[in-house]
Formats: C-alpha cells, sequence, structure tokens
C-alpha cells in the first residue's frame, strides 16, 4: 500500500556509477570500491517506485564508497514498479493532503491495482528469498543488512526474524504489524519522519516500547530511534533538495544507515602474513 504522499517526489541528482546483474535478477550492484571481495554486504530496500527511480541507485553507491563493501538493489518488482512517480508539492511537516490529493491518488490505486496485487508482501518476500539463495552459493558474505524506504522499510522489518540478514534499519515505513515488530530480533535502527500518514507518532511509540522492554532479557537487540524534525513521508528516499531543512536530513539519515552498518556488521579481519627470519 501507499499514500498520496508517496507519490511525490524530486530525482537526486548525479548518474549511478554501478550496474545491473542479470546472473542475479537484474539487481542493481553498487561495488566495494577496492575491487576486492566484500565481506560484508547491504542491500537497499527501494520503496514503491523501484529502479526506475534513479535515487536508490544514486545512494546505494554513496553507501558502498563510505561502507567500502558491495551494496545491492533488489528489482523485487521485476521492472515494473506498482505505482509512478509523480513530482507534486513537497514533502515537509506540516503540508497537508488535500481532499483532492486523496481523490487522485483513489484514482491512481485503481487504475494500478492489479500491479498493486502482483506486488504484495508474499510476492516480493519469494523474490527476496530467490536472490538471498543465489547470493549465498556464488558470493562469501560473512554479514549482509539492509536499510529499507517506505514500502521496502516495512519489507526490512517482515525479514527481520529471518536467517537473510544480520542488521537492519527501518526509514519511513509503511504499516508494520505488531507480530512482524515483535519478532525482529537483529540489530534495528530507525529512521523517523515528524509528520508520517502511514507510521504516525503512535506506531512509533510502540515500537520503541516494544524494543525497550526487552532491556535485560535473552531477546534484547541494539536498536535506536532518530526523528527528523521538519519532515514528512518520504524526505529520506526523495527529498526536495531545495528545502535546506529536508536536505540535511536526507543526507543525515543516509548517514545515519551508513553508521549503524559500520557499527553491527563487523567482519574478520584478513589474517597477515609474517615472514620469518
Amino acid at each position: 500500500m501507499s499514500c498520496p504522499r508517496c507519490i511525490q517526489g524530486f530525482i537526486l541528482p548525479g548518474e549511478p556509477t554501478g550496474t545491473f546483474q542479470p546472473d542475479f535478477h537484474n539487481a542493481y550492484l553498487a561495488p566495494a570500491p577496492n575491487g576486492k571481495p566484500s565481506k560484508r554486504a547491504v542491500f537497499l530496500f527501494t520503496d514503491i517506485f523501484g529502479l526506475p527511480l534513479q535515487n536508490p541507485m544514486i545512494m546505494a553507491d554513496t553507501i558502498a564508497k563510505e561502507l567500502g563493501c558491495d551494496v545491492w538493489v533488489p528489482d523485487y518488482f521485476k521492472g515494473k514498479p506498482p505505482m509512478p512517480l509523480t513530482t507534486m508539492i513537497p514533502d515537509r511537516a506540516g503540508v497537508k493532503a488535500s481532499l483532492w490529493d486523496w481523490v487522485k491518488f483513489v484514482g491512481v490505486l485503481l487504475r494500478n491495482l492489479p500491479a498493486l496485487i502482483n506486488s504484495r508482501p508474499a510476492v516480493v518476500d519469494k523474490r527476496l528469498a530467490s536472490l538471498f539463495a543465489l547470493l549465498k552459493e556464488k558470493k562469501t558474505y560473512e554479514k549482509i543488512g539492509a536499510v529499507g524506504y517506505c514500502f521496502g522499510g516495512t519489507t526490512a522489518a517482515r525479514l527481520g526474524s529471518t536467517k537473510y540478514l544480520n542488521s537492519i534499519v527501518i526509514v519511513h515505513p509503511g504499516p508494520i504489524s505488531d507480530s512482524v515488530l515483535k519478532s525482529i530480533s537483529i540489530p534495528t535502527a530507525w529512521a523517523c519522519a515528524e509528520e508520517d500518514t502511514f507510521w504516525p507518532e503512535s506506531e512509533r511509540n510502540k515500537a520503541e516500547a516494544v524494543f525497550a522492554a526487552r532491556k535485560d532479557t535473552d531477546k534484547f537487540v541494539d536498536y535506536e530511534f532518530k526523528v527528523y524534525k521538519g519532515t514528512a513521508h518520504g524526505f529520506a528516499s526523495r527529498p526536495n533538495l531545495e528545502l535546506p531543512e529536508i536536505k540535511a536530513a536526507h543526507e543525515q539519515a543516509l548517514e545515519q544507515a551508513i553508521a549503524w552498518f559500520q557499527k553491527t556488521l563487523t567482519v574478520s579481519e584478513p589474517v597477515k602474513e609474517t615472514t620469518e627470519g
């Protein structure tokens, strides 16, 4: 699902430097910059617009450079994202969807209903499971993390209790059920919009309470919540860079994800060769 604010957004400047990988379900790969095999990897789960929007690829390139590891952006919509990108009013706190916005949104929703059904969680998760199995066969990653935006944030939450991931970052997600929330069992960072139609303050407080309640129990996992003032749903994945506070929040949320993976995706150091005199 989505919302009127989800069919708004802006395109990040620059050109992607990675490549699509036909042997890996046509996922986009931003490779580790040193050209050496990467011991850790990060997945970037896109919002409802998928890979036709260049933003996730630009962001994946940045993460790969900063973390020095492979970053994958799965094409879990198989080249056909269920919603089109339409640039409208800026995504920022204090801007409310009008009745006419909702009417237009419902129209878009109805026109794209078959595509939305074909991109339901069960379908997306199955496609991701196939990609993870392929990577396990072909790669030698020791740790894998995922950062998800909007639709992808909810996807990351669902995979937070699976064998595929070691750490996640959830950014202004869509709805997350109580059962999924309580099942997350790996380190989790949250980057939250101040105003979010789909994941409001009440849901944020509930999620933080779930993680806090695990303190001093065997189910505790490291976590953090950050709220970016002045922002609304979508600020981290399709920001209006002409608004200084939104540009700063977008950059800070990306830095948060990078810092979180630097902290939680530690891998073994290579054995140094020694010579005996």
